[in-house]
């Protein structure tokens, strides 16, 4: 008689989400790329090398703050982020990558922005890692449309 057999998870992971913003391409490639913008719908601090081999941060420096380098940056159409290890994340041996692919609907002044996030280890020590990055992407990418297609409301004095 053989014993019950421990499963395993060794495979990775992702995630997809999309919105459609009611603004041009450039607006929404900004919004990614511009630390001022990125403050505005992310709440947090932001630290961008804006190039290909360049740095993305999100967050502040230290535990809570996520660093990325910069795959692919080809303007107005997709940003690729590979993850660095380190922060609050626990040990993989896969590369967690987030491709930010933004594409223009229904002509001028709409644009699709879908994120593909990959490799995020199986394993149960990424659980809550994992859904922390799902979660938390498919709130902010709810908040870039938002900050995007809402004008600023001026303050009266």
């Amino acid at each position: 008689m053989s014993s019950p057999r421990k499963s395993t998870r060794n495979g990775t992971r992702g995630y997809a989400h999309l919105v459609e913003v009611e603004v041009p391409v450039a607006r929404v490639w900004r919004a990614l790329t511009d630390p001022g913008l990125i403050r505005i719908w992310s709440g947090q601090e932001a630290e961008i090398d804006a190039r290909k081999g360049g740095r993305y941060r999100l967050g502040s420096r230290g535990q809570d703050g996520r660093e990325a380098h910069i795959d692919i940056f080809n303007v107005n159409r997709r940003l690729r982020l590979i993850y660095l290890s380190g922060g609050n994340w626990p040990p993989g041996d896969s590369a967690v990558v987030d491709d930010f692919i933004l594409d223009v609907r229904k002509g001028e002044g709409k644009t699709s922005l879908r994120l593909l996030g990959s490799g995020v280890p199986e394993s149960a020590a990424w659980d809550k890692s994992y859904m922390r990055l799902r979660m938390g992407w498919e709130r902010l990418m709810a908040r870039i449309k938002v900050t995007l297609e809402s004008p600023p409301v001026a303050v009266k004095p």
